[in-house]
């Protein structure tokens, strides 16, 4: 299940970046400074979780979360179902187009809060979507769970860039330390998982062999030990790509490395019979056959010097919020 999101994410970020490019708009991407403050972040949001299930009846906090996330998971579940249902659909379907906008202010000063298209077959897609999100709130079955938990992985996967090799190693190796600090170190991140209830991980009943789909003893990996690692093997297939000789050593070599490391998490998992933090082995081996692919194939520095964006298209948290108050203040001026 770890392994799905990650491959078909990666190909489907290659056509995403694509299209960025192609469009030729200021570009999201993570600077350098959002990779080393994200730990602390990440650090900060679990801490506050914890303390919340502390003070709070988690019955609560995870029916606002539940709804919360059902709403999300619907939609990513509508625009992964897309390329799926559409053949299916019969020329005699009545298909229609519509244009969802929403405009605040005068004519002098509008700005479009909504611009969405689309048709019935997206419709019929969240109607399906929505059968999905009710089975996992009335019955909160695993299944469901996992079916929520996947299509967040690869839209994360598909949408969350990172920009440069650099900016990856940054990323990974903060969360290295984040990870391994709150399972071994305190009992914070058990707790939040084991706690919360909402679909932030994919789970499988270890008891399947003994009760299949109706298991209750369950194994549980959280999205971010799929989605973090899933980002940074997508960059490695963009670098493939380009360099248009159609290889793709890179992006093979550090998605079986995931693959050989999650193996190893499981074996120790079961081996101590504790949690066990997954990016302490998963960082390591996407990190080392990166760098090792590119000390054979001497591309050390090429590979470092990739970017998937030149820095002038970019436009990170604080740079497009400069922007935008600059423009504000010209119309003000104007």
């Amino acid at each position: 299940m770890a392994l799905l999101p990650i491959w078909f994410g990666s190909f489907k970020s290659v056509i995403f970046n694509k299209k960025q490019k192609e469009s030729g708009e200021k570009i999201e991407s993570m600077s350098k400074k959002d990779a080393a403050m994200f730990p602390l972040i990440a650090s900060g949001a679990l801490f506050g979780l914890y303390v919340f299930f502390k003070l709070f009846s988690k019955e609560y906090i995870n029916l606002l979360l539940t709804v919360y996330f059902f709403i999300i998971g619907v939609v990513c579940i509508t625009n992964l179902l897309r390329p799926f249902v559409a053949p299916l659909i019969p020329a005699s379907f009545p298909n229609a187009n519509y244009h969802l906008v929403l405009i605040e202010g005068n004519e002098d000063k509008k700005e479009s809060l909504i611009d969405f298209k689309f048709d019935r077959i997206d419709l019929v897609d969240l109607g399906l979507a929505a059968v999905i999100g009710v089975w996992y709130l009335v019955k909160k079955h695993w299944i469901a769970n996992n079916i929520f938990g996947l299509s967040f992985s690869l839209t994360g996967v598909e949408a969350l860039h990172l920009n440069s090799f650099p900016i990856g190693c940054i990323l990974l190796g903060g969360l290295f330390f984040y990870d391994i600090f709150w399972v071994f170190g305190t009992d914070v991140m058990v707790t939040v998982a084991t706690s919360f209830e909402a679909p932030i991980k994919v789970i499988f009943p270890m008891d399947f062999l003994e009760h299949g789909v109706w298991g209750k003893n369950f194994a549980m990996l959280g999205l971010g030990d799929i989605v973090i690692p899933g980002i940074f093997v997508a960059l490695l297939l963009r670098f493939d790509n380009s360099k248009g000789t159609g290889s793709r050593a890179y992006f093979y070599s550090s998605f079986i490395a995931y693959f050989l490391g999650l193996v190893l998490t499981v074996v120790i998992l079961h081996v101590f019979k504790s949690a066990q933090p997954a990016l302490l082995y998963l960082v390591p081996a996407c990190l080392g056959s990166a760098l090792l692919c590119a000390l054979v194939r001497g591309e050390i520095s090429e590979l470092f010097k990739y970017e998937d964006h030149p820095e002038e298209m970019l436009a990170t948290g604080d740079s497009k919020k400069k922007e935008e108050e600059t423009e504000e203040t010209s119309k003000k001026d104007d």
